[in-house]
């Protein structure tokens, strides 16, 4: 037999020691061996002494087999080579062996199970204190320290398991004893309850011991944790004031920076030179600022002749040109459609409210929150009120109708190139009212539902479903008496990177008119709010838009230019062109995301001008004079008050007779902080998710229990939820898998019956 390592020392109270008599052949019989059991290790040796040098053999434990052959005997097998006949020199020291033994092989049984399964929990980056060499000590210390609890525990569990199977023998022993009557069996009987009377005190005393051991452990390291714990605090909160005062002198940095970057951008224009790369913005890869003096336009525009259709169509300048094709009339009157006002013939049957009770001021310190969640997705991480503002995400989506007559206009249009400029500007239009809206609205619960009927006011209604929660998802559709339907499912994806907060929207937008039967796509910006550490809060839209008419080809692109300090350009600009199937440009749209937006009619395309940061050259445009196409509404009085909410955003959490029991209005914790009562809202935030999370444990456990049963197919979801009135299909523009409306909402209010409706508040 091969000699093992002998097994590392370790405490004491971890240890047995003591003589049992071993089987060595048929010779010599049983000869009196030192065994010791440690680290789930029983070792023997022939005398005490050779426990220094000479190890005689080893079996683990956590693979071993004990039984039990009569009063003093016991086996221990490995299932292999090793096999120990072992005898007691009586019951009682038998007894106090076994239990030892059982202990160990529970704890090494355990220890390997999480040797083989969870090697990397205690991983130095999840301990306090882990990355350095320092650290790397502590969390020796620590893994240590929680290894030895936890087994303490566990001998506490199986000393429990031992004291319950010798219970029950002793009582079993006790009833035989009472149902016999005085003979010559009581002597035996009553020997026999007193021995397992006494094996029951072995082990009682080996619980108790057990528990006297975890107390005094605990004790000896309560002090240290308190004083380890405190040192973690205070280093964090020196951590925290470090960052932030970086963050402080890192925006007086940029200040000076821009300052001296527009300074000497002026002597470089007076030379005829730009700002090199090098002095590009210091921004990580994955930040969404770029410098917007290399982020050069891609086109030009200048100014056309009015009467150009009347002139040769020679070109004088010898560049290939690019006239318009469009039959209509290229003068400078706005796009040829009916102007009246689709709204003369309607009058409000209900007078809407124009505020709601003031922001309370509430102080509240968001990096506090923020500091916990870099590189998280906050759609998963629980936020109070306070970041809130008292509109669901429903809602949110809702306000994108806020110029609907954007779509009212193009359904009238006879040309579907001038319906794509209306349908750009409505695209942006969305964005407008996010300019001061630095408040997160409520994540829908699961099932929530938000109706905005406007039909007899302005010709369309709208609604919205939250059909799932991880992915948070919502389906919107709205449709017009004025021959047009909008819909669309968002998945809104966030990032917080520390210094600013990425909202993604994922998802595809689509507007069908009916009288052309042109059917457009779009998808939306991200969304950035910057300043998360230090400053005021401000929102930016960055990205491209691609509008496709599937119906004509047309299409039109749009670029949302991001903020940046070194650019001359107005702020949060916006361009675009609209083009045919052919790729020939017709129109150029201008603007800003939160003021306006203009259309010029092209007249002439051509290739040159100055040459693009890649050496390419860029397409110059001669237009007409641009027209207003779509302008901003002012905010209400007071708005900087109320959240900064719109005419329409003011409108939409208030109560209403008739809606569904799972509309956003009836939400009661974003009742109670419109309301101001943040603190119960906060508490009521907390019970509907709760709510929420136990009706998805419910539906797993059904779904489960169907997989078990046979009765779902396999591969079938965990979780079976499907929304109520939308429905799961393939977009057949997109391909994507997406909720569409199905019907039934507006004819089950009319019925007045809800009882197909979940109970979610």
């Amino acid at each position: 037999m091969s000699e093992p390592k002998s097994p590392t020392p370790t405490p004491a109270g971890d240890t047995y020691k003591g003589w049992v008599f071993k089987w060595t052949n048929y010779i010599k019989g049983y000869q009196r061996r030192w065994f010791v059991l440690s680290n789930g290790l029983l070792s023997y040796y022939r005398t005490q002494a050779e426990m220094g040098h000479t190890c005689r053999g080893t079996i683990n434990l956590a693979t071993a087999v004990i039984s039990v052959d009569d009063a003093c005997n016991f086996v221990i097998s490995n299932g292999g080579a090793q096999t120990y006949h072992l005898k007691a020199s009586s019951e009682v020291e038998r007894q106090r062996w076994i239990t030892a033994l059982e202990l160990a092989k529970a704890k090494a049984a355990r220890m390997q199970a999480e040797s083989d399964d969870s090697g990397d929990d205690f991983s130095p980056s999840s301990l306090p204190g882990g990355g350095g060499q320092g650290g790397g000590s502590q969390n020796s210390e620590v893994q240590s320290t929680l290894r030895t609890l936890g087994s303490k525990v566990e001998d506490l569990s199986t000393c429990n398991d031992l004291i319950s199977k010798h219970g029950s023998a002793l009582q079993r022993s006790l009833s035989e004893l009472d149902s016999l009557r005085l003979t010559g069996e009581a002597g035996d009987k009553i020997r026999q309850v007193t021995e397992r009377a006494t094996l029951f005190r072995i082990t009682s005393n080996a619980m108790i011991n057990a528990c006297r051991d975890f107390l005094a452990l605990a004790q000896t390291h309560s002090k240290r944790w308190q004083k380890a714990l405190q040192a973690e605090r205070e280093q964090r909160v020196r951590l925290e004031e470090a960052l932030e005062q970086l963050a402080k002198q890192h925006n007086h940095l940029e200040r000076a920076f821009r300052g001296a970057a527009q300074a000497h951008a002026i002597v470089d224009n007076k030379g005829g030179a730009g700002p090199g790369k090098g002095e590009a913005s210091d921004e990580d890869d994955d930040n969404e600022f770029f410098d917007a003096m290399e982020d050069a336009p891609e086109f030009i525009t200048v100014p056309a002749d009015p009467q150009f259709h009347k002139r040769s169509s020679s070109n004088a300048s010898g560049l290939n040109t690019d006239l318009c094709a469009d039959d209509q009339s290229l003068n400078e009157e706005p796009l040829a459609m009916n102007q009246e006002s689709p709204s003369q013939d309607l009058v409000p049957l209900k007078k809407r409210r124009t505020r709601i009770p003031d922001k309370p001021n509430y102080s509240l310190n968001l990096w506090s929150i923020m500091k916990n969640c870099i590189g998280k997705d906050l759609s998963k991480i629980p936020m109070p009120v306070n970041f809130n503002e008292p509109i669901s995400m429903l809602q949110r989506l809702s306000e994108d109708l806020e110029y609907h007559e954007l779509l009212d206009k193009a359904a009238k249009c006879h040309s579907s190139l001038e319906q794509m400029c209306y349908v750009a500007a409505f695209c942006v239009s969305a964005y407008s009212t996010t300019v001061y809206r630095t408040g997160k609205p409520f994540n829908p619960l699961l099932g929530e539902t938000y109706e905005l009927d406007r039909r007899r006011e302005s010709g369309y209604r709208s609604l919205c479903e939250q059909v799932s929660h991880h992915p948070p998802a919502a389906a919107h559709h709205a449709i017009s008496d004025r021959g047009w339907t909008l819909r669309q499912e968002i998945t809104v994806a966030s990032k917080f990177r520390g210094k600013y907060l990425s909202i993604m929207p994922l998802g595809t937008i689509h507007a069908i008119f009916e009288k052309s039967n042109n059917h457009y796509t779009w998808k939306k910006v991200t969304t950035t709010v910057h300043n998360i550490i230090v400053g005021k809060l401000w929102i930016d839209q960055s990205g491209e838009i691609d509008i496709v008419n599937h119906t004509t080809g047309d299409r039109c692109h749009l670029k949302f230019a991001p903020y940046s300090y070194f650019s001359r350009d107005v702020a949060r600009k916006v361009t675009g062109v609209v083009m045919d199937k052919d790729g020939k440009a017709h129109y150029v749209l201008s603007g800003t995301w939160d003021e306006k937006m203009e259309f010029s009619r092209v007249m002439q395309s051509s290739r040159g001008g100055e040459n693009g940061t890649e050496g390419k050259q860029k397409t110059v445009y001669q237009t007409l004079k641009a027209r207003e196409l779509w302008k901003r509404n002012p905010l209400p009085d007071g708005a900087e008050s109320m959240y900064y909410f719109t005419a329409l955003a003011l409108t939409l959490n208030e109560p209403e007779d008739g809606v569904a029991p799972t509309d956003s209005r009836r939400r009661p914790d974003q009742r109670l902080m419109e309301d101001g009562r943040w603190d119960e809202a906060n508490g009521e935030k907390q019970r509907l998710e709760e709510k929420q999370r136990s009706a998805r444990r419910e539906r797993e456990r059904e779904a489960a229990s169907q997989r078990a049963s046979g009765q779902s197919e396999e591969g079938a979801p965990h979780d079976s939820y499907k929304a109520l009135w939308f429905e799961s299909c393939e977009d057949q523009f997109t391909g994507e898998q997406v909720h569409i409306y199905k019907g039934g909402y507006w004819e089950t209010k009319e019925l007045g019956n809800w009882e197909g409706c979940p109970d979610i508040f």
